[in-house]
């Protein structure tokens, strides 16, 4: 056996599940290995794709996968969907080819320069006696951070011949268990400190962010609000993870509705669990009292953010379940702003809203699609998001299940493009569920092949593409500071007909009625991959996108 094919099977062997990639001279025969180990390989159209596959299945599953390329141009192409997933934590593994062990090559760069650049770790394969520990030990930092690692196997080591059948080094079993994590000692002082606050607050609200639901702190959380009387939010990659009580306000931040929003600012005392508090979360500052206390709770050493006016450091789940123990010792009344706003509580959500409907007979409002929508799509759902414009429809009105329900792609650094390759590690993730992504048409275009692959792989997939023919962020930002918006305006596309010659169904949706062919499709089981060419009025602003603008056009938040 080659070395590099002892390498794909040894992260078989130690419970890798699914593998995605683009095949060249530095990971074919380790792709062979994975594949051999019983590993569910998936060919991507592109690195960038394939980074983003397996960013997406981690985020739907919480397990490792592989992400697979060759060296050199190979693994720069993925730069973008690492970036990603090293700023929203993943857990990937990025497998590799690396320059010769005597030195690089004219196509060779220096590629744990280029990973530490973007912020991942690298392990490099450097003796194949130990090799089968190197592989166990880059897994284990993928799974145990989570934060992406590059594992790499020198170009002239790949074809090495290794003795007899096995890798030698230690033998692992499948599923290695994972690092454990280590969470820092509580101080004292700050939990005394975050108690104090909350002791005065007459209007609590706890926000728990996807740290939160990572660290399973879920429960404890709602149940110290429950103690204090407190009203509940999540950041929208927490969404869902309090969609069945009745005192959760929904997303925090510029995706909430008027109601919602109004209820937030009144809070007092807000605490934030494993949120990082960026400006879509605290809406550009606008969101909260200006005079209301923030405590953060967070793993990070220090806040991230300066609005914050008490810091916790520790996990989310600990630090709940130390609050609601010394809330309970010093015997604090619950507050009675439930019973205040219960009736706003209930008309909460952006079903509630009113509008002006802006549909023609060429072009439907989004919000009226969404609307449509959300009685349409399969209950059983991973909803995908690619980044721009668009994104607060979903947003405001496709509720997720729960957090592992809702991979938001290009969020965390601010990019479009991922949004069908994330379908596609959702789709390979969750087969028991639909998966249901919706991109704009600058991102859909911007990741085309791999709507290909996206129909090649999945067996219950929706697309949904907001089609304006524009860069509609843009647009909308860069509108009132220049009179030629040419630079983000396209010619229509017909994704209906381009789904069609990729073997899926399509259809062009310029009015609800154009929804038949989807409620058939739901109706038949929902088979297949099934896409809406949304032809939407371009005139209509989302919300968060137009509070946001002066402060987007300040230099506060950038999308790319």
């Amino acid at each position: 056996m080659k070395l590099a094919t002892a390498v794909g099977q040894a992260l078989a062997d130690e419970g890798i599940r699914a593998a995605f990639g683009v095949v060249g001279n530095g990971n074919f025969l380790a792709v062979a290995g994975l594949m051999a180990g019983g590993v569910r390989y998936v060919a991507a159209r592109h690195e960038g794709g394939a980074i983003a596959m397996a960013d997406a299945y981690y985020r739907a599953t919480g397990d490792v996968a592989v992400c697979t390329t060759t060296y050199g141009p190979g693994l720069t192409n993925a730069a973008t969907g690492l970036a990603e997933a090293v700023k929203h934590r993943c857990g990937v593994l990025l497998l590799s080819g690396d320059q010769p062990t005597g030195g690089p090559r004219p196509i060779d760069i220096d590629q744990g320069a280029f990973a530490a650049a973007l912020g991942a770790r690298t392990v490099r394969v450097t003796d194949p006696a130990t090799a089968r520990d190197t592989v166990a030990c880059a897994l284990e930092l993928a799974r145990g951070g989570p934060r992406p690692v590059v594992l790499s196997v020198p170009a002239d080591m790949l074809g090495t011949d290794m003795p007899g059948t096995d890798m030698p080094g230690q033998t692992a079993g499948p599923g290695r268990a994972a690092l454990q994590a280590v969470f820092p000692v509580l101080v004292a002082d700050e939990v005394d400190a975050a108690l104090d606050a909350l002791a005065s607050a007459r209007r609590p609200l706890l926000l728990a962010g996807l740290g939160a639901y990572r660290s399973g702190a879920g429960r404890p959380i709602a149940a110290l609000a429950d103690r204090l009387g407190a009203l509940l939010t999540t950041t929208v990659m927490a969404d869902g993870l309090y969609r069945d009580s009745p005192w959760s306000l929904g997303i925090c931040g510029g995706f909430a509705s008027p109601r919602a929003a109004r209820i937030m600012a009144e809070a007092d005392v807000i605490v934030a669990f494993g949120a990082s508090l960026n400006d879509f979360t605290l809406h550009g500052g606008m969101l909260l009292d200006p005079g209301a206390t923030l405590v953060q709770v967070d793993l990070d050493a220090a806040p991230t953010v300066s609005r914050v006016d008490r810091f916790v450091r520790g996990d989310a789940a600990q630090v709940a379940r130390a609050l609601l123990d010394g809330v309970q010792a010093r015997g604090r009344p619950a507050s009675a702003w439930r019973c205040e706003v219960a009736a706003d509580v209930q008309l909460a959500g952006w079903q509630h809203e009113q509008y002006d409907d802006a549909s023609t007979v060429a072009r439907i409002d989004p919000r009226s699609l969404s609307q449509a929508l959300a009685g349409l799509l399969p209950a059983e759902r991973t909803l995908v998001m690619d980044g721009g414009h668009f994104v607060g429809w979903p947003a405001m009105y496709w509720p997720a299940a729960d957090p592992s329900a809702l991979v938001f792609t290009g969020a965390a650094f601010q990019t479009i493009g991922l949004g069908f390759a994330g379908a596609v590690g959702a789709a390979i993730g969750r087969t028991d569920r639909t998966t249901v992504v919706a991109l704009g048409d600058g991102g859909a275009l911007m990741g085309l092949p791999e709507l290909e692959t996206l129909i090649r792989v999945s067996h219950s997939a929706l697309v949904v593409i907001f089609n304006d023919a524009a860069y509609g962020a843009e647009v909308h930002m860069y509108r009132p500071l220049v009179t030629d918006i040419s630079p983000a305006t396209f010619g229509d596309t017909d994704f209906a007909a381009v789904a069609r010659s990729f073997g899926a169904t399509g259809a062009t949706v310029r009015t609800v009625a154009d929804l038949a062919g989807l409620r058939a499709w739901r109706e038949a089981g929902c088979h297949g991959t099934y896409l809406l060419d949304c032809k939407i009025t371009p005139e209509v602003v989302a919300k968060y996108l137009s509070d946001l603008s002066g402060h987007i056009r300040a230099g506060g938040v950038a999308r790319r």
